[in-house]
């Protein structure tokens, strides 16, 4: 049995940035280190974290001493950032750029009047940031619409969530211009998400399995699951080795790996060989059955 890995797979430069500004910050003699929120969607790397002594918060009130907090790489609200602000710590902003510029996107498009719609998950962090860039009123419509309701006559600017996989952004799009006098959109869709959402897709016509690595709670790891299902393969979405069970490989000549970005080189290595050794196991149950 052949295990392959995806051309594109793991970690993001912007959740590479974020783990990066963490680790330095517990590097620093400079107190307490904070994360608002997970710092990543990948409960390994935040529990390598709180081994390092990093606590993750929820609310600025949380903060019990001075020291230093990273926002995590989905951003927050900026009424949360100027909270944090004021309890007397060290900021260190680990936003991930693209989101940094959907932030933008979102105050501006405010600003000069347009009825903000966030095409995205609404009770996903990155979402519920952005909404606080519009004061709050912001529309937000799930990627999976097949209709939408909007206010009528009212100009809209539309912004993607930005683990999206394009063609969704782009039908809820051409659903809204039906609706709408005046539609502005601001592409800000994650390059590198669509290239692992691509790769998956490749991957997903050479192999019999899948296997989809990264944390239940990240949005683009689901999707990459999703994503090979709707291709007619078995795709299994694990966190650890831990899960992989030997009875997925029976019949299986060809296993696919592929990992959303916020999971680790580390973890993505080990599920290989799990992935190799257990299917060579079962390839040699089925040949001793047949015998």
């Amino acid at each position: 049995m052949e295990v392959i890995l995806s051309k594109e797979a793991g970690f993001c430069f912007g959740v590479e940035r974020a783990i990066r500004m963490a680790m330095q910050s517990t590097e620093k003699e400079a107190g307490k280190v904070y994360t608002f929120g997970p710092i990543i969607h990948n409960p390994q790397v935040v529990e390598d974290f709180k081994k390092k002594g990093v606590e993750v918060i929820a609310d600025p009130e949380d903060i019990s001493a001075k020291g230093v907090v990273v926002i995590r790489a989905h951003g927050v609200k900026p009424t949360v950032e100027s909270e944090i602000k004021q309890m007397g710590v060290e900021v260190v902003d680990g936003t991930c750029p693209i989101v940094k510029h959907s932030q933008k996107y979102a105050k501006k498009l405010y600003d000069e009047g347009y009825q903000v719609v966030v095409i995205g998950e609404r009770h996903h962090p990155e979402v519920i940031g952005l909404l606080g860039y519009t004061n709050e009123t912001a529309i937000v419509i799930d990627p999976d619409v097949t209709e939408v309701q909007i206010p009528p006559g009212k100009k809209l600017g539309v912004i993607p969530q930005t683990t999206l996989e394009v063609k969704d952004f782009l039908r809820v799009v051409g659903l809204l211009i039906e609706k709408a006098r005046e539609v502005r959109v601001f592409n800000n869709v994650c390059n590198a998400v669509t290239d692992i959402q691509e790769a998956t897709k490749e991957l997903s016509q050479e192999v019999d399995m899948v296997l989809v690595i990264g944390g239940k709670n990240s949005a683009n790891t689901s999707r990459l699951a999703v994503i090979c299902r709707a291709l007619g393969k078995s795709a299994h979405h694990i966190e650890t080795p831990k899960e992989i069970q030997k009875d997925w490989f029976y019949g299986m000549k060809r296993v696919g790996v592929t990992a959303g970005t916020s999971t680790p080189d580390w973890i993505i290595q080990a599920v290989m060989e799990r992935a190799q050794k257990l299917g060579e196991e079962a390839e040699r149950e089925v040949l001793a059955a047949n015998s």
